[in-house]
């Protein structure tokens, strides 16, 4: 490809819009251009790497013997009631009416669509497994569209389906399914690691694994071990503090407290002069919209939602608001304690083996102290209900320590059982001829996002380092002069001479000056530059990697050498 009639609209100034390095990076090279909050326009460059992520990820699921498909985006609403999840799913599922009054919705993810195929397809035994994928734009109703093409409202996703007859034949499909993603962000070069998760608004009954890309900017928190493999997202992990730790038994009598207009655990450590992991925190939470609990954990721990909502199976939870705290503790929030509550009590592990803390007194401007939970709360629920805490020991080898950092999810495959096969009717003919439900797997990869998330993890000051399986153009020639006869006949024969072999080469035959191309060339990052400059009538050229500061003086004969056509 010649440059000069490339569509490859470069800046020189960060876009105020640009909220993270993948975004800026993006907008700067050229590569993509917002259209609407959350929509995005994939210039040329983008649209190669895209493609080029599709083919990676096409290679491997068919590795894995997934067979491709194409689902519609636009599918019947009465679908996604009939699986429980047009409410459930929220504000984020797009809607829309056709000319006749018929609803739709428009795919952010295809559980339904797919069981409805399979439904009316596969009804023996002898046609299981099977196993299908699609690579197809999304949408999700965002309420606040952010970094770039991370969060956004229509995406280009792939998401695979697995069916089969019982648990062991989705236990090896979800098996081949784990290595094919392992593949994958090796192929991208990407650091990240694959943890336990929470299955969220897709649900299911085996579990499910997140593949994480660490990055500053990420919004989910993985803890790792430093010693073993354990890994879980925030939402799933625990530590072996929170385990098989008796309760102490209580001191000395308690104690009230006047603490006047002392609400949180950072004025209660101030006006105390006490350590928060004395304290004794009361949160009241509402579950399904109408049953209130109260979740208790240490003053330096924080309560972890999705830990509560899965022990007591509750579909939604949050935080009460004033009035129903006052009617659940009698005091208004920051007095709550959990001694004499007539709801629910869930008590964290880590506040069942103190010996004694300090709690709200349930009474405006009160606290107790010398609280010993194995006296004074009475609670028939204890458990892991908060977030891990960097440093603690590793719950599976008991010799590591867990070390938390930011990522991006780019992955998330579930164990799905018969959650939508049974909402759905999916279901088949075992061997003695009696109706089972069909046993279900999904695994979906964000393509649009791990393009960002690639850049997240391979940039510089200058612009983005595409790691080779990526990158738009594998070799970027670029004549300092385009007035030199001696440099553009050079350039055009090398030019030549790779795009024969099937080499894919950008030559910048622009009229620029030499900053303005080797800047551009540092903001796309093709990773082989080659550079025709005084040289050139000696037949000698200058190659350079991108982002590596060596140069190496080169002939054309050894820089033809170096690039093998691709595998057909």
């Amino acid at each position: 490809m010649r440059q000069s009639r490339l569509l490859l609209p470069t800046l020189r100034e960060v876009p105020a819009e640009a909220d993270s390095a993948s975004h800026a990076w993006l907008l700067r090279a050229g590569y993509i251009r917002q259209l609407a909050a959350g929509v995005y326009t994939y210039l040329p460059l983008g649209r190669r790497v895209l493609r080029k992520l599709e083919q990676i990820v096409r290679e491997e699921m068919d590795r894995a013997g997934a067979q491709e498909l194409l689902l519609p985006a636009l599918q019947p609403a009465e679908l996604w009631r009939e699986s429980g999840r047009y409410s459930r799913y929220g504000a984020e599922l797009m809607r829309l009416n056709d000319r006749h009054g018929r609803e739709f919705v428009l795919g952010p993810t295809h559980e339904e669509a797919i069981t409805s195929l399979v439904k009316g397809e596969v009804h023996s035994y002898r046609k299981l497994p099977v196993s299908v994928y699609q690579i197809q734009t999304k949408f999700r109703d965002e309420r606040r569209p952010r970094f770039g093409l991370l969060r956004g409202r229509e995406f280009l996703m792939k998401d695979a389906y697995s069916f089969d007859a019982d648990w062991a034949g989705l236990d090896v499909s979800y098996s081949l399914m784990y290595q094919a993603y392992r593949n994958i962000m090796e192929r991208c070069q990407l650091d990240y690691r694959a943890v336990d998760a929470d299955s969220g608004t897709i649900g299911g009954e085996g579990g499910s694994h997140e593949f994480i890309v660490f990055a500053g900017i990420g919004e989910d928190v993985v803890a790792a071990c430093d010693h073993c493999d354990y890994a879980a997202n925030i939402e799933k992990a625990s530590s072996s503090h929170s385990v098989n730790t008796p309760p102490l038994p209580g001191g000395a009598a308690l104690e009230k407290m006047h603490t006047p207009e002392v609400h949180t655990i950072e004025e209660l450590t101030q006006f105390l002069q006490v350590p928060p992991e004395q304290l004794i925190k009361t949160l009241i939470y509402v579950l399904d919209g109408k049953q209130p609990v109260a979740v208790v954990v240490r003053g330096d721990h924080e309560v972890n939602e999705l830990k509560v909502q899965a022990y007591v199976g509750a579909e939604s939870i949050e935080l009460a608001d004033p009035v129903t705290v006052e009617q659940a503790t009698g005091a208004p929030p920051g007095f709550a304690g959990p001694l004499g509550l007539k709801i629910p009590i869930l008590l964290d592990r880590d506040v069942s083996t103190l010996r004694e803390g300090i709690a709200g007194a349930n009474e405006r401007d009160y606290h107790l102290r010398h609280v010993s939970p194995a006296r004074d709360i009475v609670t028939s629920h204890i458990g892991d209900f908060r977030n891990v805490v960097d440093g603690e020991t590793c719950p599976n080898c008991q010799a590591g320590k867990l070390k938390l950092s930011r990522g991006i999810e780019v992955g998330h495959i579930f164990k799905l059982g018969t959650k939508y096969s049974q909402m759905l009717g999916a279901s088949y003919l075992d061997r003695n001829g009696k109706q089972q439900d069909i046993i279900m797997g999904c695994y979906g990869i964000g393509i649009s996002r791990l393009l960002s998330a690639v850049v997240e993890q391979h940039y510089d000051e200058r612009g983005i380092v595409w790691p080779a399986a990526l990158a738009p153009y594998r070799v970027h020639i670029i004549p300092v002069s385009v007035k030199d006869r001696q440099q553009i006949e050079l350039a055009e024969q090398l030019y030549e001479q790779l795009a024969r072999k099937g080499i894919e080469v950008l030559l910048d035959d622009r009229e620029e000056r030499p900053g303005i191309k080797f800047n551009d060339a540092d903001l796309i990052g093709i990773p082989n530059r080659i550079i025709i400059g005084k040289t050139a009538e000696h037949g000698v050229i200058e190659f350079i990697k991108r982002g590596k500061a060596e140069v190496e003086k080169i002939t054309v004969e050894e820089a033809l050498s170096r690039f093998a056509p691709p595998l057909q």
